[in-house]
Order: C-alpha cells, then structure tokens, then sequence
C-alpha cells in the first residue's frame, strides 16, 4: 500500500552538518557528490538553464539533500556575482552539502569532463584544423532538454512565485528583456522592487545594500592591461582568463566578446575564426560552456595552456562562494535583504523562462524533433524519468534520425 505523499522538504537532511559525520559518513556523502556532479558535468547538454534543471532534478528532487527554496537562493546569488551561473550553482551546493571539500569536489567534478572533452577535441582541431561532426548528437539532445528545463520552471515557480509582487516581477522581466534591458540591471531592478513593496514603513538601515555591490565587480578592475610583448606562454594564459574569469557576467555569447577583445584585438595570438571555432565547441559539448577556456588555452601554450586556462577561468568562482556563502544564512534573516532574494529569485525565473522560449525555437526544427520534446514532456511529468535516461535517449533517437536521411 503507497503512503501518502509528504513535502519535499520533510525528507532533506540539509539540517546534518557534514562535520558531525563520522569519518566513513563524511567519506560516503563525499563520493556521493563526487559521482552526482560527474554525472551531471558529462550529460549536462544545453547551457546553464539545462544545467540548473538537471541539478534540481537530481539533487532536490530524486536525492533531497536541500529545500527547492534554498537552491532558489543560491541561485539568486549566482545570478548577482561574476562567473559561470550553473558552475557556482554546483560549488554552493558542494559546498552546503560538504564544507569547503564539498565545494573544491563538486565544482571540480562538474567541470572535469566537459574539460577533457574539449582538451581531445582541442588536440584533434590543432592537428587537423577542423571541427568534428558532432551536431547530430545535439539533434535529438536539444529537443529532450527543453523538457527537462521546462520542467525545472514548473517546479522552481511554484517556489519562487509566492505571492503578487514576485508574479509580478517575473512577467516584468520577461517583458522589459524584449527591450534589450541588460539581464543583470534587470535582476537588480526586481530585487529592488520586491523588497522595496514588502518593506514599505519598516526600518533596517543599510541592509538592502548589502548585495548591491557584488552585482558590479564586472564594472570594476576591467581596464585594459597591457598586451604581452612575448609569445603566450603558460603563465601569461592563466593571468589573462582568471582576469577574464573575475569580472565576466553571462553567456558563452559575452565569454566570445571577451576572447575576441584580449587574443585577436588586443595580442594578436589568434584569430577570430579560431576563437568562433572555441565557443563553437565549448557550445555542443556538455557542462560549462566556460571549458571554452581549455580550447583556447591549449591553442596558445599546448596542455600546459590547457590546464592554466582552465582553471584560471574558474577559480574566481570558486572563490566568490567560498567568501559569500557563509553570510547567506544571516542575510535571509533581514527582511530587506529576504525581500531582495526573493525579488531576484523571480527575477532568475523570468530570465529562465525567457532563455527556454529562445531555446526552444532553436532545438524544435521539425516533426522529429517535435514529436521528441512532446514525448520527453510526458516522461519527466508523467512518468518522473531521470534526466540522464532522457539525455541518453535523446542522443541515440537523434542518431537514428540522422542515419535515416
């Protein structure tokens, strides 16, 4: 006889600190995550709102380790500090999961095999100065992982929307998008608004600013530096992508802007064809669209570039969390700065939203893969189909589809 269901939330054990564990226990979560996030770096296909839903998908849903809500504000945060959004979303939950050997694991999994990945193909592109044929692998992944995002909406919503200014600010911002607003003044404004209508009358100086700041590093420190005289070497690569690194907000579209202006405008070590050949790659491979960095990092300094670049681009990351998380907790207890996290949290939502539409009509180009992203609808909501299988089947359907004409 099935019990009756009970909230997600009953079942977490987010409230076990990973220091009370004993050593075999605190051995065990730590493989536990380091298997989850390999997972997850090697069949996370399609960009960071692919990457978020895989890990709610896993971690809050089939695994419980942590409330929807708290992985609603770690994302909110993420979204407000530079760096890659879903990489930094897989360090805090290491990190919430494990202490800072949860966040180094975590992290470092999920970036480990879209790095390796890209390290071959980077080996195959200099030898052969050609790109593998890889779309017919995006073909049918792409149509299965609008599902899965989709997915992830409906669930995250149903936290995040919790009353009329969050609703609100979730349609302003997939209206005012279309305007060309940038997405991160966009963020501010209905975390602004939020916490500015539910604190109407109440006094706490200074706490509303608190998370304003981190929203402008990208501002600061990006003066030009002076172009290396030499020829790139390993060492002069990782100062150039962790500068990179720290003040870069976005897409794998702003990361091309920033690689065109440092290695083809600014040192002439490549040029733009290779650096659209990079994002290309970094684009149709799983994980971090910022292992981008691995492939430019070994055409300039070969493997040593490779590794330098690599974790030059992310170790800011790893850094902001490790400095912001802890405060997290305490800045939920303002009200100001609850009603920030909230307004952003909606805000993170709307900007989702509007990135599925823009991804939907990208991967859904004909009756095959429409009849692919229909039938993937009904296995993660009807069927609750883990997102791996899906992934998984997607590939092979858009293999068969492809050797069918």
């Amino acid at each position: 006889m099935s019990q009756p269901s009970q909230p997600l939330e009953d079942f977490s054990d987010e409230t076990i600190p990973y220091q009370t564990l004993s050593p075999a226990a605190q051995r065990q979560r730590l493989g536990e995550l380091a298997g989850v996030f390999l997972k997850l770096g090697a069949i996370a296909f399609g960009g960071p709102a692919a990457h978020i839903a895989m890990m709610d998908d896993e971690i809050v849903t089939r695994r419980r380790w942590l409330s929807r809500e708290r992985l609603l504000d770690f994302l909110g945060i993420t979204n407000l500090i530079p760096g890659p959004n879903s990489t930094e979303l897989a360090i805090y939950l290491g990190y919430d999961r494990a202490g800072w050997r949860g966040l180094l694991l975590a992290g470092t999994c999920f970036i480990l095999p879209a790095m390796l990945i890209v390290w071959a193909l980077a080996a195959v592109y200099v030898r052969y100065q050609a790109i593998p044929q890889v779309e017919w692998l995006l073909y049918g992944v792409k149509a299965v992982v609008i599902a899965i995002i989709v997915q992830a909406l409906w669930k995250l919503g149903q936290k995040a929307l919790k009353d009329w200014p969050t609703w609100i600010v979730a349609i302003a911002v997939v209206a005012f998008f279309a305007t060309g607003l940038n997405e991160i003044a966009l963020l501010l404004l209905g975390g602004v608004a939020v916490m500015l209508i539910k604190n109407l009358g109440q006094r706490e100086p200074g706490a509303p600013l608190l998370l304003v700041p981190l929203s402008f590093l990208a501002q600061t420190g990006t003066a030009p530096a002076t172009a290396p005289a030499s020829a790139p070497t390993w060492g002069s690569v990782f100062l150039l992508f962790l500068k990179i690194g720290a003040v870069l907000y976005g897409s794998g579209y702003v990361l091309l802007a920033f690689l065109e202006r440092e290695f083809v405008q600014r040192t002439g070590w490549l040029t733009s064809q290779q650096i659209l050949d990079a994002v290309a790659v970094g684009q149709v491979t799983p994980g971090p669209v910022f292992t981008t960095a691995t492939f430019v990092g070994y055409l300039l300094a070969g493997n040593g570039g490779a590794v330098a670049a690599t974790i030059a681009i992310f170790l800011p990351a790893f850094a902001l969390v490790l400095i912001i998380n802890p405060f997290l907790p305490k800045l939920r207890q303002s009200r100001w700065v609850s009603g920030f996290l909230d307004g952003v949290n909606a805000a993170s939502l709307g900007l989702m939203a509007v990135v599925t539409w823009t991804l939907a009509r990208a991967a859904v180009v004909d009756w095959v893969t429409g009849i692919l992203a229909v039938l993937s609808l009904i296995a993660v909501f009807r069927f609750k189909i883990n997102s791996a299988w899906l992934v998984l089947g997607g590939a092979i359907a858009g293999l068969l589809a492809k050797g069918l004409t």
